[in-house]
């Protein structure tokens, strides 16, 4: 995972931008990228602080508030498709796709095995 700039140098290339130089020539004089100089530029306006953005994502899935009602939907009736699954996630308003329902599936230990006959069977 990148780390973020030091305020140091967000300052630097602040101060070089407010004496009068463009994002661009900040960007080539620092050897930084472009977009972070200009990104920067905006956060400063928007905001007034140097301070970076948290990094990450999500620290739970958005599954997770869901997790009792998919495990016992899935053991109620095994065969419920991940289609059907999304649909009525998506009625208790998450809109969330099929294969997020197969993730979190195999995550809590279910999975599709192959049988005899060459179809699908549901193992745990």
């Amino acid at each position: 995972m990148t780390q973020s700039f030091s305020i140091d140098l967000r300052k630097r290339v602040v101060d070089y931008v407010e004496q009068g130089n463009s994002r661009r020539s900040a960007a080539g004089y620092f050897t930084v990228s472009v977009s972070f100089a200009i990104d920067l530029l905006r956060h400063v306006n928007e905001t007034g602080s140097l301070e970076p953005l948290p990094c990450g994502g999500r620290k739970e899935g958005k599954l997770a508030p869901h997790h009792d009602y998919l495990l016992r939907r899935v053991k109620e009736k095994p065969d419920i498709t991940l289609a059907e699954l999304a649909s009525e996630i998506e009625n208790e308003g998450t809109t969330v796709h099929p294969s997020s329902i197969s993730r979190f599936l195999h995550r809590a230990g279910y999975s599709y095995k192959k049988n005899a006959q060459g179809g699908r069977a549901r193992a745990q």
